[in-house]
């Protein structure tokens, strides 16, 4: 057993034990332990890895897929849509989660995402006015130099409307090159520039997004949240290296608070030296995420009575719910070879070349390693030929959704399908997001797992480009459940990617318009003419398009939604509140009670959720 800072004497009882230091964890661990009068626990499974220069140099974030040391290496079962392939889907192993591993991007979501969650679960108190607060509250802006702002275009930088007193970094990168500005100017030549700042919740147009960086440094719940003013707070504990294995319930009887419920007591985890029980006297507050919430709260009883009881496991919550409702960002890409005289990404693979730019880091903190110089775009649906006209939005919808019948096991599914039938159609909504990276990315076309060691290879020769499109508001939902009622066994995920016929048909039509980014000015004339693609084009039309949506389909890293906030009624895990149904005192907090998932890249969402969560723990 690891306890951080020294700290040996974990007390056998405490107020609040909170189950995983990832990024959600440590957020709330850290607000409820600023009253001193209160105590709380930490339980990561992962260890604490502050300092590792592979976590904290930004641009190394790729040595960190498919190790052990720092990603749990979750992977889907094969996926019928997509050529069977399984995908990984990294998940950090380290204190901080996964915001120790992720590619740093602050993308903030749509003020109708949150006003959409608030109209699902009933209270206003999610709603984008409410949550605009704590958007603002997890970050310190640092705003960009003058020079960036010119190259970049941003003119719509808001500085009144940041936070600057939160504990993380929010800043940008001096890393960007020419491929950088084209695609912001690319993106002004198609009429989508960007002229509010993003963090109003009104995202369209292409744009440079802030960074949890700081100084060249990774900027993440280990760091932010757990600071070494907060690790020294007597009343804050934190344990790493051991994995909590279920929370102990009990089964309240008579009286006016029992109602049928369940209280907890306490978890069970494991150490190197065994099994031990920690004692909550208020709550247990379940943070690991979208995977392994799900997993713990089946493990310890909350879930499918059914399923649960093939794996000997007793029902203390029976719940069809938990584990349902799996969603996540699909992207799909197109790698272009670039022209003689520009640089990219693929150069990193030359030993002596990271030998070059790791030294200048270390003398200097900058260079390609300090920063992460992806670009963004955010558009309405789109097709070869620009955005589609709203009367082919309808015909598309007609075809798509007039054969679906909606899963009985989920009941919030008709109404959920509603609301992303009203954004599809709103020319002002995003539906698809484009990304510049600076470097190829490899699949397996004909099958077979696609890794992260895979996906980052450099399997052609030459150097590439990546222009990404990815589904903000996918129709497709997936389940994750347990396989064993051993603790250690992985769950089983399944997204079904592409088993709702829309999320296809609209990923195939953002792929045709990658390649009217391409071949737009400037970014045109920064590819090779007529260079190589990954993958090569057999031809146009929606088909070919569809072939390369299956064969490169892969996952954001943005599972979300498998502990809903939602009405019991309407296949909700947790409530308003974050309580789990059937519980007195058990809450999750993390990206598994999203009801829908968000526009752009969850961290953002993810850190005002924790921040929200502190705060209604604390006023209940």
């Amino acid at each position: 057993m690891s306890e951080t800072h020294g700290k040996v004497d974990i007390p056998d009882c405490v107020d609040f034990i909170v189950v995983g230091g990832g990024q959600s964890g440590l957020v709330v661990a850290s607000r409820l332990s600023e009253d001193p009068s209160t105590t709380v626990l930490v339980i990561e499974a992962g260890s604490d890895r502050r300092g590792d220069p592979k976590i904290d140099i930004p641009g190394l974030m790729t040595t960190l897929y498919d190790n052990p040391d720092y990603d749990w290496k979750s992977m889907t079962v094969p996926q019928e849509k997509v050529n069977n392939r399984s995908i990984a889907w990294p998940r950090g192993k380290v204190l901080g989660g996964t915001s120790a591993m992720n590619f740093s991007a602050l993308v903030y979501p749509a003020r109708s995402d949150f006003d959409n969650w608030a109209s699902l679960v009933g209270d206003d108190g999610w709603n984008s006015e409410s949550m605009a607060f704590y958007l603002r509250k997890f970050h310190k802006y640092e705003k960009p130099h003058v020079d960036l702002q010119k190259r970049m275009m941003m003119d719509w930088v808001d500085e009144k409307a940041q936070g600057y007193d939160g504990p993380l970094a929010a800043s940008f990168t001096d890393e960007l090159g020419p491929f950088n500005e084209a695609f912001v100017k690319t993106f002004e030549a198609l009429h989508f520039d960007t002229t509010v700042d993003p963090i109003s919740g009104d995202t369209q147009g292409a744009f440079q997004n802030p960074l949890s960086i700081e100084n060249g440094v990774r900027a993440y719940s280990a760091s932010a949240y757990y600071r070494r003013d907060v690790s020294r707070r007597p009343n804050l504990h934190v344990i790493t290296d051991a994995l909590v294995e279920k929370i102990i319930l009990e089964k309240l009887e008579d009286g006016p608070t029992a109602s049928g419920q369940v209280r907890a007591t306490g978890v069970q985890f494991a150490v190197t030296s065994g099994q031990k029980i920690a004692h909550a006297r208020k709550e247990v507050i379940v943070a690991c995420g979208a995977i392994k919430s799900p997993q713990l709260l089946e493990l310890s009883g909350i879930g499918d009575r059914e399923h649960l009881s093939r794996h000997g496991i007793e029902t203390f919550v029976d719940n069809k719910q938990v584990g349902e409702n799996l969603q996540d960002h699909p992207l799909a890409s197109i790698s272009f070879e670039i022209a003689d005289d520009q640089i990219s990404g693929d150069i990193m693979r030359d030993p002596k070349i990271v030998q070059a730019i790791m030294e200048q880091y270390q003398v200097t903190g900058k260079g390609p390693l300090s920063g992460t110089p992806l670009t963004f775009a955010y558009t309405p649906l789109m097709d070869g030929s620009g955005i589609m006209p709203k009367t082919d939005v309808e015909e598309l919808l007609r075809v798509c959704l007039e054969n679906v019948s909606h899963n009985d096991t989920l009941p919030s599914l008709a109404q959920q399908s509603d609301i992303l039938r009203q954004q599809l159609l709103n020319p002002r909504e995003s539906t698809l997001e484009f990304m510049y990276i600076p470097l190829q990315l490899n699949g397996h076309p004909d099958g077979g797992p696609t890794d992260m060691t895979r996906l980052f290879s450099k399997a052609h020769d030459g150097n590439y480009i990546s222009i990404v499109t990815m589904l903000m508001h996918p129709f497709s939902r997936g389940n994750i459940h347990i396989v064993s009622s051993d603790p250690k066994a992985q769950p089983r995920i399944d997204p079904r990617y592409l088993s709702h016929p829309l999320d296809l048909e609209m990923l195939a039509r953002a792929i045709e318009f990658i390649k009217v980014i391409a071949n737009t000015e400037p970014f045109a004339s920064l590819l090779k003419r007529n260079g190589r693609q990954i993958p090569p084009m057999e031809g146009d039309g929606i088909e070919e398009a569809k072939r390369i949506v299956r064969e490169r389909l892969f996952t954001a890293f943005h599972p979300s939604g498998t502990c809903a906030m939602l009405p019991r009624g309407k296949g909700g895990v947790v409530d308003s509140r974050l309580r789990v149904y059937g519980t007195t005192n058990v809450r999750v907090v993390d990206a598994s009670i999203f009801p829908i998932e968000p526009l752009g890249h969850v961290q953002s969402t993810v850190y005002a959720v924790a921040e929200r969560a502190a705060d209604l723990i604390k006023a209940d």
